[in-house]
């Protein structure tokens, strides 16, 4: 193979890899508004896990019952008074 033979596939080769890299920045350039709001979607998708809760629902938190005192534990003794 001759060296003509060698740069001709290089220079083929390096036209590709350009015209693909111009090529995505183009269609990147074109549909970046789609993209963004694609990408906004999927991010408040993921924090809101889905959608957002209708106010005043059943969705609402109704505090912390978890911390609260189970209703048959005794009540802890009173410190005495002097």
């Amino acid at each position: 193979m001759s060296c003509q033979k060698v740069v001709n596939v290089l220079a083929v080769s390096s036209a590709v890899v350009s015209l693909a890299v111009v090529g995505s920045a183009g269609y990147v350039f074109v549909n970046r508004e789609a993209i963004i709001e694609d990408v906004k979607e999927k991010a408040m998708e993921s924090v809101l896990g889905g959608g957002v809760p209708s106010l005043g629902g059943d969705t609402l938190p109704v505090g912390t019952p978890d911390l609260a005192p189970p209703t048959d534990q005794a009540a802890a003794p009173e410190a005495p008074s002097l």
